[in-house]
């Protein structure tokens, strides 16, 4: 089974969005966005990997220790129908 997961969070109390891919850290999604939520995050949209184009950047290297912060931004994600852009960094939710 592939654990590989991306979310797309918002960060109220600084006003940040960002896109953040797990490859290797957790083993289902409910595991990262629960770490997220209990950070103070908001999820705004999430993708696994049957489920999403890469977009404009790859897939990252498998890390079974860290989360990859792929883009970062002041305010709110910029969510499109199924796009999701977060400093001229985009996926697709399928």
């Amino acid at each position: 089974m592939d654990n590989y997961f991306r979310i797309t969070g918002y960060y109220p109390k600084a006003d940040v969005c960002f896109i953040a891919d797990c490859n290797g850290k957790f083993q289902a999604m409910w595991e990262f966005s629960s770490f997220l939520v209990n950070k103070g995050v908001e999820i705004v949209a999430v993708g696994r990997d049957e489920r999403m184009s890469y977009g404009n950047f790859p897939r990252a290297e498998y890390d079974a220790e860290h989360i990859i912060l792929r883009a970062c931004a002041k305010g709110k994600p910029d969510v499109s129908g199924n796009i999701v852009t977060v400093n001229g960094k985009f996926y697709t939710k399928k």
